[in-house]
This record gives structure tokens, C-alpha cells and sequence, in this order.
């Protein structure tokens, strides 16, 4: 089922946190605190203990990003350097290791960088083309809780926001 977005705006923080321990304590059906996501301009620590741990998936991102990194920098290097048509003279190795390490160590960093960055824009959600609700009153004096809900919980959590005394309650799409 197709989800869409909720916001509610509130200047009275206490209103606000009422509102997510309400989500908490399921006085709406089927809108759990997985749906909220809290904008606000200051940093609110009461917030962590309320909501919980949530998950962060950038260091996945991260790892994946280094074996590639590993793998691809080793095998590019070794397959720039393995020359099969000249044989090696010397007694020197075909792909010394020694100094592809360095190598490898370095694009590791590399992949591992660009990795974390790909997943810091998917998981923040930034390369999103539909419209978010969202209102520039957040980065001054006001508190926004934002919900990801399907349509039919929508109206019961208006209704929530409504008797929690919400300044302005947008939706997806709509301003």
C-alpha cells in the first residue's frame, strides 16, 4: 500500500513529546514510533531516550565500499602490472605484493569514501524527487513531527495532532 508523509508543527516542545509518547503508547492503531521522525533546530537529548536506538545502515555502506575497494584495487593493479608475454627477468616477481599493498590500502580509503558518501544521500533520503511536507518555520522556534504513514491512519493522526494543539498539520503533496 502507497505511503505518504504527515507533518506537524508545534512551538510548545512538551506538546510535541506528548505527541511521540502517544505514537508510543499505540493511541493511534497501526503507527508505531518507526513512522517518526522529529525535525527541530536545536538538539533535544530527551528525544534518544524516547524514540530509542535506531538503526544506522552507513556502515554497511562502509564495509561494502572497502572489499570493493580491496578486491578492484588489487585485481586492477595486479592485472596492470602481470604482463604474460614478457617473461620476468631478474629473478623479479611478475606482480610484487610489497607495493601493491600501498596501493590497495589506498583505493580501499578511496571506494570506502565514496561508498559512505552514496549511502549518507540514499539513508538521509536526499536524492528523493517527491515533494517532502515541510515548512522553513522548523529551523527557527518550532518542533516538527513527521510521519511516514499509509492513507488510512492519516486522518486518526490528525485528529491526534489536532487535540496535541498543532500550529499547522501539511501533508505530502499539499502545502
Amino acid at each position: 500500500m502507497k505511503k505518504k508523509r504527515i507533518l506537524a508543527l508545534y512551538s510548545n516542545f512538551a506538546e510535541a513529546m506528548a505527541v511521540i509518547s502517544d505514537v508510543r503508547d499505540h493511541k493511534v492503531a497501526g503507527v508505531s514510533l518507526d513512522d517518526v521522525t522529529v525535525i527541530s533546530p536545536i538538539e533535544h537529548p530527551e528525544l534518544v531516550e524516547l524514540l530509542g536506538d535506531r538503526p544506522s545502515h552507513i556502515r554497511k555502506f562502509t564495509l561494502s565500499g572497502a572489499i570493493t575497494g580491496i578486491t578492484l584495487g588489487f585485481t586492477w593493479i595486479a592485472a596492470a602490472q602481470a604482463n604474460f608475454l614478457v617473461q620476468p627477468q631478474g629473478g623479479k616477481p611478475v606482480i610484487p605484493l610489497p607495493s601493491n599493498f600501498v596501493l590497495t590500502y589506498e583505493l580501499m580509503i578511496l571506494f570506502s569514501v565514496f561508498f559512505t558518501l552514496a549511502g549518507l544521500l540514499i539513508t538521509a533520503r536526499l536524492l528523493r524527487r517527491r515533494p517532502m511536507p515541510y515548512s522553513a518555520k522548523v529551523g527557527v522556534d518550532q518542533v516538527g513531527i513527521e510521519l511516514e504513514l499509509e492513507e488510512k491512519y492519516i486522518e486518526p493522526m490528525k485528529k491526534l495532532f489536532l487535540a496535541r494543539q498543532a500550529l499547522e498539520i501539511r501533508e505530502e503533496g499539499r502545502s
